[in-house]
């Protein structure tokens, strides 16, 4: 299978690592700026900013290149990135953490807020903490845990920081040098709380997921998810 990075920092780096051990070509490296064709490539992925992701996204869906997008802080463009997918009847995946363990922790917190939905004496509220190159907060996976909790009980948005009403979620994000990525779920009333966590311990994990994922949509067409990846509906 013959790869574009685009996104070539410490992401793109890791996923090259696991993309050649698995015995992809990388054929294409791009950083911001660079001209590249992309239809040297069977398939993209996509870790570059935010600036950048959704002309990623254009570029290779008109082209019909498949693109795996693991960019965060680009959704307000979430719905014309899924227009031009069924326009050019290209292949696309999006999701804000590549990791097995999260994706799996992304179903967790989903059943435990339906659990917790009728308890209204618990407060809850989140903390992402990661390294301090991340140029979006909160993070991709913590936007996401909180709208899987939104779906499942009586909140009705998220808000960066610690002063959020009723009707909020608080997410408090941190930046602490060489933190892969740690998410926390809290519960909190008079009488007890509830959490549930995950803790990266380095890239690789993301890395895998997102190669995995390229592996997979190869030869298909649509809009996917990694519940699509991992068989996990």
């Amino acid at each position: 299978m013959k790869i574009a990075l685009l996104g070539y920092g410490r992401m793109g780096k890791e996923i090259e690592k696991i993309a050649l051990s698995r015995g992809h070509e990388i054929v294409i490296r791009k950083d911001i700026g660079d001209k590249i064709d992309i239809t040297l490539a069977d398939v993209a992925i996509d870790f570059s900013v935010p600036s950048s992701a959704f002309d990623n996204i254009k570029n290779c869906l008109e082209n019909n290149v498949p693109i795996i997008s693991g960019t965060t802080g680009w959704l307000e463009n979430y719905e014309k990135a899924v227009t031009l997918c069924k326009e050019n009847k290209g292949a696309f995946i999006y999701a804000s953490n590549y990791s097995l363990g999260v994706n799996i922790f992304f179903e967790l917190n989903k059943q435990l807020a339906k659990m917790m939905s009728n308890l209204e004496d618990y407060n809850i509220s989140m903390e992402e903490i990661h390294h301090t190159k991340k140029l979006d907060a909160p993070s991709g996976t913590a936007i996401t845990l909180a709208e899987g909790v939104i779906e499942n009980t009586t909140k009705e948005n998220w808000k960066l920081g610690d002063k959020a009403n009723e009707s909020e979620i608080s997410i408090v994000a941190k930046r602490i040098p060489e933190v892969p990525g740690t998410h926390t779920v809290w519960y909190d009333s008079e009488v007890d709380s509830i959490e549930i966590k995950h803790t990266a311990h380095n890239r690789k994990g993301f890395a895998l997921g997102a190669v995995v994922a390229a592996e997979w949509i190869i030869g298909k067409q649509g809009v996917f998810s990694m519940k699509d990846v991992l068989n996990i509906r």
